[in-house]
C-alpha cells in the first residue's frame, strides 16, 4: 500500500514539519523560537538549501526551493526531497509528515509524491516485518492554493505505482502466467474494469504461435489477458490500446542466460505487464473520460520439456512466419501476436511498455526509456512532455528502414534476431512486422528494475512507466 496524502489544517504537536519557501529571507516563522530562527537564517544565508530544528517531539525543516531554468527538474528535486523527508520521519520514527506549502502547492504535491513513493517497502517475505515496516503513515498538506482533486489523483497514482512494484518484486513462485492473470482480475474488481482471461485452449484455437512456442518449455499454460475501462461518455471514439510483455519468468530458454546479474533478476521480465495493468488500475479510479483496453500474453520462459529451439519456424498468430534464432528473444515472441490481436479494434494508438532488450539497458543505463515508433510527430511531443513532467524521461531511437535488412531471414519472413549491432532497435522493428497502426514501444528493460536504491524510485521493482502514462491520459483531449 501506498502511503496516503492528505490535506490539513494544522500539524499536531508531534507531526514533522516541512516549510516550503522560494526566498531565503521570508518563511514562515511561526514554528520557531528566536534561538532557532537565528540558527535557520544563518543556514539559509550559507546557501543550504534544507535546514532542519530538532524540537524534540518532532523535527521543523525549512525547505529552500530552487530556481531551475527547467520547471520540471524542480519539481524533481522536490520529489527528491520528499524522499529525504520521509526516510528523516522514519529514522525518529514519526508518523505524519506535515507540509507547510503556503503558495507553492504544486511543489509541495511534488514533495509528497516523492515521500509516498520513497516510503514504499516490500516486506510480505520478511519474518521481522512489523519491526522493519517504515513508521511513516500519512503525508499532510496545508496551505493556500489546495486542490483537492489532485490530491485524490497523486494518491491513485502513487497506490497503482506501488501496486506495480508489488507485482514486480512477488517470485516467480508466486507469481506465474495463471496467477498475474488473477491478479489483473482483481485489480479489475477493486476498480471497476472489465477482465477477460485467455486460457492455453483458447490461445490454441487463435493460433497465437508465438506465446505458444515460448511456453513450449513451461509445465504451466500460458495467459491472455484483456483489460477495458469503456465509460458512457468516454472522448474517444477510437481506443487506446496498451501492450505490455508479461514474461513472468525468463531463463533465456535453450539460449540459457548466465546466472551471475542475469538470471537471477528475471522475475521482473513481466514489469511491462505490471505498468499496464496497473495503469487500467488508476485510470479507471480515476474515471478517465476515455475508452482504453490493455492486452497481455503471458508466460514463463524455460528450457524444459518441449522448448522451442533455434532454427525453429514459427507461425505466428498473424500468419507471418518467423525463423528464431535466439530463444531468449522471447518477448517479441509474444508481444507479436497481441500487437497483431490489438488491429480488431482500429486503435486511435497503441502504447506497449516491455523489458525487452539489454542493448536498451546498454545504451541509456536506468535514467531514462528508450523509445520508438511510427505515431506522429504531434504524439510523440505529448509523450516526450509527459515524460520529463514525471521525470522518466524519452529517448527515442530511429525507426529507419535500414534496420529492417537486419532481420530479414533466409528461410521465413523474418527472423526473431539481429546482429550485434542496433539490438533494441531491431528488436522495435520486428514488432512494427505486427502493426497497422500508429505505435509507440517503450523499452523499460534500464529502469524498471535497479539493484541500488534509487531516491524514490527506491531499489529494485520501481514502477516506472505508470506515472509517464497517467500524465499523458490524463491531458489527453480527444
Amino acid at each position: 500500500m501506498h502511503t496516503t496524502i492528505k490535506k490539513a489544517n494544522v500539524p499536531s504537536p508531534s507531526d514533522h514539519i516541512v516549510i516550503l519557501t522560494k526566498d531565503r529571507k521570508k518563511f514562515d516563522t511561526s514554528f520557531f523560537d528566536a534561538d532557532e530562527l537565528d540558527y535557520i537564517r544563518r543556514k539559509l544565508d550559507d546557501k543550504n538549501d534544507s535546514v532542519t530544528v530538532n524540537q524534540y517531539r518532532r523535527t521543523v525543516t525549512v525547505q529552500f526551493i530552487k530556481k531551475q531554468k527547467e520547471d520540471y527538474k524542480a519539481m524533481e528535486a522536490m520529489r527528491k526531497a520528499g524522499d529525504r523527508m520521509a526516510a528523516q520521519v522514519n529514522k525518529l520514527k514519526g508518523e505524519a509528515l506535515y507540509i507547510a506549502a503556503g503558495d507553492y502547492f504544486s511543489e509541495a504535491l511534488a514533495m509528497a509524491e516523492g515521500a509516498s513513493l520513497g516510503n514504499y517497502q516490500f516486506l510480505k517475505y520478511r519474518s521481522e516485518k512489523d519491526k522493519e515496516k517504515n513508521t511513516l503513515k500519512t503525508i499532510l498538506i496545508s496551505g493556500r492554493k489546495m486542490q483537492d482533486d489532485l490530491i485524490q489523483r497523486m494518491n491513485i497514482a502513487c497506490d497503482a505505482v506501488c501496486r506495480t512494484r508489488d507485482l514486480v518484486n512477488e517470485p516467480q513462485s508466486s507469481l506465474n502466467a495463471e496467477q498475474l492473470a488473477f491478479a489483473f482480475q482483481q485489480l479489475g474488481e477493486e476498480a471497476g474494469f472489465s477482465v477477460e482471461v485467455f486460457n492455453k485452449s483458447k490461445i490454441e484455437k487463435l493460433g497465437m504461435g508465438g506465446l505458444l512456442a515460448v511456453n513450449k518449455g513451461s509445465v504451466t499454460p500460458p495467459t491472455f489477458t484483456i483489460m477495458e475501462w469503456k465509460p458512457r461518455k468516454a472522448i474517444n471514439s477510437k481506443p487506446y490500446v496498451l501492450v505490455g510483455k508479461g514474461v513472468v519468468y525468463d531463463t533465456g530458454g535453450l539460449s540459457l542466460k548466465p546466472t551471475v546479474n542475469s538470471m537471477d533478476y528475471m522475475k521482473c521480465d513481466m514489469a511491462g505487464a505490471a505498468v499496464v495493468g496497473c495503469t487500467m488500475y488508476a485510470i479507471a479510479k480515476m474515471k478517465l473520460p476515455l475508452h482504453v483496453i490493455a492486452l497481455v500474453p503471458a508466460t514463463d520462459n524455460r528450457p524444459g520439456g518441449n522448448a522451442y529451439t533455434p532454427g525453429d519456424v514459427i507461425k505466428m498468430y498473424s500468419g507471418k512466419t518467423v525463423e528464431v534464432l535466439n530463444t531468449d528473444a522471447e518477448g517479441r515472441m509474444i508481444l507479436a501476436d497481441a500487437l497483431h490481436y490489438a488491429k480488431q479494434y482500429h486503435p486511435k494508438l497503441v502504447l506497449e511498455f516491455s523489458t525487452l532488450t539489454g542493448s536498451a539497458a546498454m545504451a541509456i543505463g536506468s535514467f531514462g526509456i528508450v523509445c520508438m515508433g511510427t505515431a506522429d510527430d504531434r504524439i510523440k511531443e505529448k509523450l516526450v512532455k509527459s515524460g520529463k513532467t514525471v521525470y522518466e524521461r524519452l529517448v527515442e531511437f530511429p525507426f529507419w528502414e535500414e534496420y529492417d535488412e537486419l532481420i530479414k531471414s533466409d528461410i521465413a519472413d523474418i527472423k526473431n534476431i539481429g546482429g550485434p549491432e542496433a539490438g533494441a532497435i531491431t528488436a522495435g522493428k520486428f514488432l512494427a512486422h505486427f502493426i497497422d497502426y500508429p505505435y509507440m514501444h517503450f523499452d523499460i528493460a534500464g529502469p524498471a528494475f535497479v539493484k541500488k536504491p534509487d531516491s524514490y524510485r527506491v531499489k529494485n521493482g520501481t514502477g516506472t512507466g505508470v506515472r509517464l502514462l497517467l500524465d499523458f491520459f490524463q491531458k489527453v483531449k480527444n
